[in-house]
């Protein structure tokens, strides 16, 4: 065992990340302890990290606790990129503090952008959510974990690319996955499982080449790719004009009469470069229903 605590620069309110978190029923979060434990595979080998907040959103304090002390500084190092506790939050909240944000950016003050915990499950589970109301994209994607993931210390873990590969499309569509849906699923795993695709690699790519990259597989098209750059490497200056919800945001924060188009978000976005991903996290949050106070 090892364990590790770590204070980072406030604000950082991760009540918000549980409450954000707790939607996924595959999430292992307990919320009245302020605990979250995080799946992750270190050198192939799984292994589950717990985190627990000590501290307050404008004194961020956690303590970090993992299984094998030989992959600790991997693991703490994934811990510290999912969780954004490498670029202080402060210096984001302060670029937008004289821009058409600064109202919904003091309202949500210490939203951090997560991460999902492994780039091949962040790329199923966007393909699982495609054209899917949500909750029955959390059952279909909780079905498809119990069947072909595994439980560790209550914590369930995704497939393996090997594993996704060898199922049969027949399989899947007894969990009440679409035939093409199924296609896609099973298609990612075995370009993975067969060499052809390095998801870790995309990592030092520039976005337009790992937008172009994905988006030669079946099931994958822009609003996948961008979503991947976004939630699964944590690329800081997307905006994804063509995203209902921040068209929506937009709309209800400027009072619009109507939804703006693409040129108008692209005048307004401009002030907000280099950060666009916290525009559009801080404008999803705007719209979403919110059971935490800050």
């Amino acid at each position: 065992m090892w364990n590790e605590t770590i204070s980072i620069q406030g604000p950082y309110n991760f009540e918000l990340v549980l409450e954000r978190l707790a939607l996924d029923p595959l999430q292992c979060v307990e919320t009245d302890s302020r605990r979250v434990k995080v799946p992750l595979y270190i050198e192939g080998i799984p292994e589950v990290v717990t985190i627990q907040a000590v501290g307050t959103t404008d004194y961020p304090e956690f303590f970090v606790s993992g299984e094998d002390v030989s992959t600790k500084e991997k693991a703490f190092s994934r811990i510290k990129e999912i969780f954004h506790w490498h670029l202080p939050l402060e210096s984001i909240h302060q670029h937008f503090a004289e821009t058409k944000l600064s109202d919904i950016f003091e309202e949500h003050k210490g939203t951090a952008l997560i991460l999902d915990f492994d780039y091949f499950s962040c790329l199923v589970k966007c393909i699982i959510h495609q054209q899917l109301n949500l909750s029955f994209a959390h059952t279909l994607t909780e079905r498809f974990v119990h069947t072909y993931g595994f439980e560790k210390d209550g914590t369930w873990f995704y497939p393996s690319p090997d594993r996704v590969a060898a199922i049969t499309v027949e399989e899947l569509r007894e969990l009440q996955f679409s035939t093409r849906k199924a296609e896609y699923v099973i298609g990612l795993g075995k370009e993975i499982s067969e060499g052809n695709l390095d998801l870790a690699a995309l990592k030092e790519k520039s976005d337009l080449d790992v937008i172009n990259t994905l988006v030669k597989l079946r099931g994958i098209g822009n609003w996948t790719a961008e979503n991947f750059l976004l939630f699964g490497l944590g690329r800081p200056n997307l905006f994804p004009k063509a995203d209902i919800g921040i068209q929506n945001a937009l709309k209800k924060l400027l009072q619009l009469p109507e939804k703006p188009s693409i040129e108008v978000m692209d005048d307004l976005s401009t002030e907000w470069s280099p950060y666009l991903s916290y525009a559009s996290l801080y404008l999803w949050r705007s719209i979403e229903k919110r059971s935490v106070k800050s």
